[in-house]
C-alpha cells in the first residue's frame, strides 16, 4: 500500500510504485480533472501541484511522491491564488474546447502563488510547455494578469 495525500485527504492506494500519478488520480482514486495528453510530459495537461510545485503527472511514479501533499485541479480553488486564477479564467472565457485547461490552471495556480505580479517573462516560464490546441494563449496570458490584481 502506498500512502498519499491528495487535496488535503489522507489516501491509501494499493498500485505497483511505478505506476504514474495521473493513473492513480484517474483510475484508482477517481479524480478525472487531470487529463491525459501525450504521455511524455510534453503538453501539460496532466499538471497537478505536488507540495504547490507544478509537475507533470504522466510520468511521475507514484512511489516516489512520499508524503508530499498532492493538490488537483478538483481542489485547486481552495488555494487563494488558485481561486484567483479560477474566477480570471471565467470571467475573461479563456477555456475553448478545455482540454489542456486542468494543467493550465494548476500552472497558472503555482505561478501567482510564487510571484504575485508576474512579468510577461515568468509567464512565458512558468507556462512553457502547457500547449493549448485551441490556441488560447492570448487569454491565458490576460487571465493571469487579471488574477494577479484581484
Amino acid at each position: 500500500m502506498i500512502q498519499l495525500t491528495v487535496n488535503g485527504e489522507s489516501q491509501s492506494v494499493d498500485v505497483p510504485s511505478d505506476m504514474p500519478l495521473l493513473w492513480v488520480l484517474r483510475d484508482v482514486i477517481g479524480l478525472t480533472g487531470t487529463k491525459f495528453g501525450c504521455g511524455i510530459a510534453q503538453c501539460g495537461a496532466c499538471t497537478v501541484q505536488l507540495d504547490g510545485r507544478p509537475v507533470r503527472s504522466c510520468i511521475l511514479p507514484v512511489g516516489s511522491v512520499g508524503a508530499r501533499q498532492i493538490t488537483t485541479v478538483e481542489a485547486i480553488g481552495q488555494t487563494p491564488a488558485g481561486k484567483k486564477v479560477q474566477e480570471a479564467w471565467l470571467a475573461l472565457e479563456v477555456v475553448q474546447c478545455g482540454y489542456c485547461q486542468s494543467g493550465q490552471v494548476m500552472s497558472a495556480a503555482a505561478l501567482l502563488a510564487k510571484v504575485p505580479e508576474p512579468s510577461d517573462a515568468d509567464i512565458d516560464s512558468a507556462m512553457a510547455g502547457n500547449i493549448c490546441r485551441c490556441g488560447t494563449y492570448t487569454r491565458i496570458r490576460a487571465a493571469i494578469k487579471e488574477a494577479a490584481k484581484a
